[in-house]
């Protein structure tokens, strides 16, 4: 089996448009929860979300923007600065054995929403011809595929919340098995729709705005916690052969060990401490460490009374009574959730959080809840801390929880940070694909 590196990061998210601007805001606690103030958002009861600050017209041509939902828009942008910063062309990769490897929960939303609200609010029948093709699952993959020749595997993954963290690890091992040399992989979601929003509310899961701090309503793990926000943006990596990235010369953000998937039958909504825990020991067992080898978890840590509860049960099951000796980080407090996406953002949180020795922290939590008892990194990132291995979990409804292990690169040691605590990476810098 093949080592597999990551050798280029793109982000579009609630945090910022790279990776700089998103660790250095998930670094400080800056929390991109806000009240939305579309015209639509006087419908909700509670109009919270976090969204990117993105334009779509200073990335894309009018007449390709018509094809484009807000998904795929993410998911391209996302996907140009993962090759960029790779520092691959056309040039450096076979088609045929490079594969594109995408997770979205809900797929074009925005799309969706405004071809219903023609259909049922405005009684016409003028439904906007590329409805199907912005609204499809789909869109995203292919068009990351389209724009950049690759004829391997165009596979789109949609399994909730866990959806880009499945794609993910479906990527990995095409490559670890020699299928594959390199894959763009990761997920993007948008899901700041009036219809999507409302549907949500309906289900009794998103939080309750924080009366002191609006931007505080994501309480992960909290006594007091009330449930999740929705976020939107996508994260993509660049997988590569290990071997391969280091022939050329790749900046090698870390080594992708690990990755397990388990089906909890318990309940469609209702996650189980069995189901969680199996799916944390299959990525130990493929990553082939010992628990003891992790020095750091993200957790899913949603905000949501169930969720954390149980996420901290299965978190002591399997590492036993070392659980509360592991610095536990819980983003979504700060970046929203991101459904589909929120399992490669939170990958990429982790590989930076190694490559640089800080430990994001676990923001709004004053006072934890008494079945929340280990260490979440409360309100404050711990600097010059570095870990060798990191897990990032995915726990979805549907029942299907994913988890995936990453190693520090070997290039990035511990004392190439000592002298610079806290330092930032570089910019990425955008590469149009040659």
């Amino acid at each position: 089996m093949r080592r597999v590196a990551v050798t280029g990061i793109g982000v579009v998210s609630p945090l910022g448009n790279d990776a700089a601007a998103l660790f250095a805001n998930a670094s400080a606690g800056r929390s991109a929860v806000r009240r939305m103030d579309a015209p639509w958002c006087r419908r909700l009861t509670c109009p919270l979300g976090a969204s990117a600050d993105f334009r779509a017209g200073e990335h894309f041509e009018p007449a390709k923007l018509r094809m484009l939902d807000r998904v795929s828009q993410f998911a391209l942008v996302a996907a140009r600065q993962a090759i960029g910063d790779a520092r691959i062309g056309s040039g450096d990769l076979d088609p045929q054995r490079t594969g594109v490897f995408i997770g979205t929960s809900m797929g074009g939303s925005v799309s969706t929403d405004e071809g219903y609200r023609t259909l049922y609010e405005e009684q016409s029948d003028r439904i906007k011809p590329f409805t199907i093709l912005t609204g499809m699952m789909h869109a995203p993959a292919a068009w990351i595929s389209i724009e950049y020749a690759v004829t391997g595997p165009n596979l789109t993954y949609s399994t909730a919340c866990s959806s880009s963290t499945v794609a993910i690890g479906e990527a990995w091992l095409r490559l670890r098995s020699g299928d594959l040399d390199v894959a763009i992989a990761g997920g993007a979601e948008a899901p700041l729709s009036f219809g999507a929003m409302k549907a949500w509310e309906a289900l009794h899961t998103l939080a309750s705005e924080d009366p002191a701090d609006a931007s505080a309503s994501c309480k992960p793990f909290a006594a007091n916690r009330s449930g999740m926000v929705l976020g939107e943006g996508a994260a993509i990596v660049l997988l590569e052969d290990w071997e391969r990235a280091r022939a050329r010369g790749a900046t090698i953000y870390g080594e992708l060990t690990g990755y397990g998937v388990s089906a909890d039958i318990g309940h469609i909504t209702r996650p189980s401490v069995d189901g969680q825990a199996a799916a944390m020991r299959a990525a130990l067992h493929s990553a082939g460490c010992a628990p003891e080898a992790i020095g750091a978890i993200n957790a899913h840590g949603t905000g949501t009374p169930i969720n954390d509860a149980v996420e901290t049960a299965a978190i002591k099951r399997v590492f036993g009574a070392r659980a509360h000796r592991i610095p536990i980080s819980a983003t979504k407090a700060i970046h929203g959730h991101l459904l589909g996406a929120s399992g490669a953002l939170e990958l990429v949180l982790c590989l930076l959080s190694m490559r640089h020795g800080v430990l994001l922290p676990t923001m709004h939590l004053q006072q934890p809840a008494a079945d929340c008892d280990l260490d979440y990194v409360a309100n404050r990132a711990r600097h010059d801390v570095f870990v060798d291995s990191m897990m990032s979990s995915s726990f979805a409804f549907g029942g299907t929880h994913a988890v995936l292990v990453a190693r520090a690169a070997p290039t990035a040691p511990a004392a190439a940070f000592a002298a610079a605590p806290g330092a930032l990476p570089p910019p990425i810098e955008e590469q149009q694909f040659e």
